[in-house]
């Protein structure tokens, strides 16, 4: 039979990509701006470009810029670990932020468990510092310590962050219960104070834990990729927590590690979630859109234009994005930055949010690596990016 083994014509392959534009409400300046001359030969790339917002703009594309240390008791301090700032708040004239402290080195988990180090936020308390300038630090002592032998919090109490609302301050943060291996499940503390020098009230209980329907594989203590039933996203650990008053509510974001976490085409499984409360110091109700992202690792969010903002970093196939959502939980990705060397940001939360969307991250607080064994906190800065030019380009004119 003549023709039965001959290959189909590319039209015949993919199908006639014939376009419509009125019914599309695409425009000619939009193809121009795309540099689509066929609307009549689409790839999938141009289909989903044409589904971009008509007025996309660069207001939510910026760059960060080289990590400064900081003077005075913040800087970097060997045999010390300082990290995870909290977002920073001003009283009386002065900064203020709260960290992870630890001193000593780790030894992982083969070592001494019960004794030593596991990770370097091992066996931290919550500490202050406050300054005039932003740059020059003067560490002014513990706010939150561990718990007594037995509590919750006994182990760690760490990756803190601050929230203000109505005369009241507000600490939430990591916690770990001895021993500390690594199928341990987190949890989420909450301590409140009249005062940012304290002193702080702790709450007995955690305001968040991980969900519980994950089943472990075997009873081996340091095995954490096998599982018999991984569980929600947040089946094994709720991280970096961080409450925003929010549409008359409070909205605790956080991020979640599952049992037996998986390496995806993105790096690690992470995922952030939300909790929901009626008043800041709880019950705190996950809600059950969670997850709320595909990707992410320290939560780092902000209000904007009567929704929430996120920069999204480190893991995930959506990593170094920033996303917004008019609802708090709905987020889309807004900008996909080249690349984020700030971790762990600590926000600078006496600027105008609503300027423009990324004005918060002009400047903030940082962690850096100086080495496995101590970290330092440090400043970051970013600007927006608006053009492209080479050495001696005139930039001319833009649209």
């Amino acid at each position: 039979m003549a023709g039965c083994n001959s290959k189909p014509s590319q039209e015949e392959a993919h199908g006639h990509e014939h376009v419509n534009q009125e019914a599309m409400k695409i425009t000619d300046e939009q193809l121009d701006h795309l540099g689509i001359t066929d609307v009549n030969h689409l790839s999938a790339a141009s289909k989903r470009a044409l589904k971009w917002p008509v007025d996309l703009g660069n207001e939510w594309f910026i760059e960060f810029g080289k990590l400064k240390p900081l003077k005075g008791d913040l800087a970097y301090e060997e045999g010390v670990v300082r990290r995870d700032p909290s977002a920073m708040i001003k009283h009386n004239g002065k900064y203020y932020v709260w960290y992870s402290k630890s001193t000593g080195e780790t030894q992982g988990f083969g070592g001494d468990i019960e004794n030593e180090k596991v990770f370097p936020w091992d066996r931290c308390d919550i500490w202050y510092a406050t300054s005039e300038d932003g740059w020059t630090w003067k560490e002014e002592g513990v706010a939150v310590k561990r718990g007594e032998k037995g509590a919750y919090d006994d182990r760690s109490v760490f990756t803190v962050e601050i929230m203000e609302h109505e005369g009241k301050y507000y600490l939430c943060y990591q916690t770990v219960k001895s021993p500390y291996n690594v199928r341990v499940k987190n949890q989420v503390g909450l301590s409140w104070a009249d005062s940012p020098d304290g002193p702080w009230t702790k709450l007995e209980e955690p305001i968040l834990s991980p969900a519980d329907n994950g089943v472990w594989k075997g009873d081996n203590l340091q095995d954490r990729r096998s599982v018999i039933k991984k569980g929600d996203f947040d089946s094994h650990k709720v991280h970096d927590p961080c409450i925003l008053p929010y549409d008359g509510k409070f909205y605790l974001y956080y991020k979640g590690e599952q049992m037996g976490e998986e390496i995806t085409f993105g790096g690690r499984q992470i995922r952030h979630g939300v909790a929901i409360a009626d008043n800041p110091l709880g019950p705190y109700v996950k809600s059950p859109y969670n997850p709320i992202s595909n990707s992410g690792h320290e939560i780092c969010v902000w209000p904007y234009n009567g929704g929430i903002a996120s920069l999204i970093t480190t893991d995930g196939p959506e990593k170094n994005t920033i996303q917004w959502a008019p609802d708090g939980i709905n987020f889309e990705i807004m900008s996909v930055l080249k690349s984020v060397d700030a971790h762990a940001i600590g926000l600078n939360r006496t600027a105008d949010t609503e300027k423009e969307p990324t004005e918060i991250l002009r400047w903030g607080l940082t962690h850096v690596y100086n080495s496995y064994n101590y970290q330092s906190i440090m400043r970051f800065s970013s600007k927006r990016r608006t053009s492209h030019t080479a050495k001696g380009e005139s930039k001319g004119d833009s649209k």
